[in-house]
């Protein structure tokens, strides 16, 4: 058994730890409240606006569709890996890595692969391995729509100029607190989704429904890189409240073990010293 000093200092160490944790928690609490109201206000607006343009790119014949819709055979794939720039929250930052590792190996074998990062982790880990043309963890430290309108234009402008056939975002999507849902969507080219056909809706166009197509899609691209990584930054709060709050709990049980053995070898040392007081009295007498 440890001796009382080795205990004690094992139990200081412990309630530290414990105090930084629980203090993590609350910050990523009070972050929380403010990334999910920003993600919840946003998300409807984004997804019809993604809606309404996939919609009516669908309608749109021939030669007639955008850039950003063409079909091309798909060899080189451009991947935009979203994690967080610090750690100490769970799983959040490993499942995009195995995600993004995922595509390399299983979807995408045999092509070229290549990473934006957007993420100290995420940065840090595929770029042993895997080429990473563009880091851009900083706009965490500013993220604002214009911020990453910079980002969206660098991607549009890859895949215009044929640099790459696709474009995929893998980030976690953000559902409560304790789960994030891991999402890998299709950037570019746009999917063009088919009306139903039993919903008959006749619009008049103005201007012209190319022209909409043209002024949206830049539009609607970066509303949808700025709402993922708003999902990112929303769930690296929840990951990480979730994470000290296990961690706390797990500080607070280690500390009560620590100081019932350390209650028990205290009142073996004191029974311990009793009996040697004790026995050296009767030596005494006798």
């Amino acid at each position: 058994m440890a001796n009382l000093k080795e205990i004690r200092n094992r139990i200081s160490s412990v309630s530290s730890t414990m105090q930084i944790t629980s203090a993590m928690k609350m910050v990523s609490a009070a972050k929380l409240k403010k990334a999910q109201d920003a993600i919840t206000a946003m998300r409807p607006y984004a997804d019809k606006l993604t809606e309404l343009l996939q919609s009516l790119s669908a309608t749109l014949e021939g030669d007639s569709g955008s850039v950003f819709a063409t079909q091309r055979e798909v060899n080189k794939v451009l991947v935009v890996a979203i994690t967080s720039n610090r750690g100490l929250c769970g799983a959040f930052n490993s499942n995009i890595i195995k995600q993004s590792n995922n595509l390399i190996e299983n979807v995408y074998a045999g092509k070229q692969v290549d990473f934006v990062t957007i993420g100290k982790k995420a940065n840090d880990i595929l770029s042993k391995n895997s080429a990473v043309i563009a880091n851009k963890s900083e706009v965490f430290d500013d993220l604002t729509f214009d911020n990453v309108a910079e980002i969206a234009e660098l991607l549009m402008d890859k895949f215009v100029d044929g640099s790459y056939d696709k474009i995929e975002l893998v980030y976690n999507k953000f559902k409560n607190a304790a789960t994030q849902i891991i999402m890998t969507e299709q950037f570019l080219p746009i999917v063009a989704v088919e009306s139903d056909e039993n919903v008959s809706l006749d619009y008049i166009f103005e201007p012209t429904k190319i022209e909409i197509v043209e002024t949206l899609i830049p539009k609607s691209l970066k509303t949808q890189l700025y709402k993922a990584i708003r999902d990112s930054f929303a769930s690296e709060h929840g990951a990480r409240m979730t994470a000290m709050h296990k961690a706390t709990d797990n500080a607070t049980e280690l500390r009560d073990q620590l100081k019932l053995t350390y209650n028990k070898a205290r009142q073996a040392a004191i029974t311990n010293e009793i009996l040697e007081i004790v026995g050296g009295a009767e030596a005494l007498n006798n």
